[in-house]
């Protein structure tokens, strides 16, 4: 099995879109483009609102990806550790998914035997680890999310921290909806550089509307506009090679 790219968006919000499209079904677009949605949901206290869950539930269903819940008021650790948990079900469900493929529709990891099911295990694992990674964190900075901004920013450098560990190439890139000018903003064009997580930190303010449908539509065609890029300088690299052989 060849080491191949997973694309996620990680979103975190509340769940209480209103405005713009069905984010349920902005999810779905991005799973039939090869593109995984998990959802972390910043909620506070012990009043959980049906509508949100349902939405943040939905959307993660939809998306291909999982669903985890925080409270705001709990300990930044605690939002670290969901965020570690989004990613690594995530690079572990794509790999998974491939290699049913390999096996055959009629035979799953589970019907083999328990040797041979670790060693693919063993294989999920290092693929996990070594595989390109493109992740676009989509942040709801709306006004419901105001007092739940700070216990984001401790995510955002958790997850910077926990994949700088990996062996295989990172690209991150930062939306924040809504924007201070659009319904949608990029705080961060993608890059390889994590350390650059931090710097989008003092930008982020809330106010305004949840537009959580558009931005998982300005989600989708930024992975486009990364992969049409990528393969631009590629074509660039290999005319200067046989310009200068």
């Amino acid at each position: 099995m060849k080491k191949g790219t997973l694309k996620q968006i990680l979103l975190i919000t509340d769940g209480c879109s209103n405005k713009g499209e069905d984010p349920i079904a902005m999810a779905s677009l991005a799973q039939e483009n090869g593109i995984t949605v998990n959802v972390i949901g910043v909620l506070e206290n012990d009043a959980i609102d049906e509508k949100g869950m349902a939405e943040i539930e939905g959307i993660a269903m939809a998306g291909g990806g999982i669903s985890q819940v925080v409270y705001a008021q709990a300990l930044s650790e605690t939002v670290q550790m969901v965020t570690r948990k989004a990613m690594t079900q995530t690079l572990q469900g794509v790999v998974n998914r491939e290699l049913r493929q390999i096996l055959g529709s009629n035979t799953s990891l589970e019907e083999l035997p328990p040797d041979q099911r670790g060693e693919v295990m063993e294989v999920v694992d290092e693929l996990g680890e070594t595989s390109d990674l493109e992740v676009l964190v989509l942040i709801d900075t709306s006004a419901s999310m105001k007092f739940k901004l700070p216990t984001v920013k401790d995510a955002l450098l958790d997850l910077s921290l926990s994949l700088n560990a990996r062996s295989g190439n990172n690209s991150f890139s930062v939306y924040v909806f809504p924007g201070k000018r659009d319904e949608v903003e990029r705080l961060l064009d993608w890059t390889p550089q994590l350390d650059k997580l931090t710097s989008v930190f003092p930008k982020l303010a809330a106010g305004g509307v949840t537009p959580t449908g558009p931005a998982l539509r300005k989600a989708v065609a930024s992975f486009k506009k990364n992969r049409s890029l990528r393969g631009l300088l590629l074509r660039d690299e290999d005319q200067f090679l046989d310009e200068t052989m």
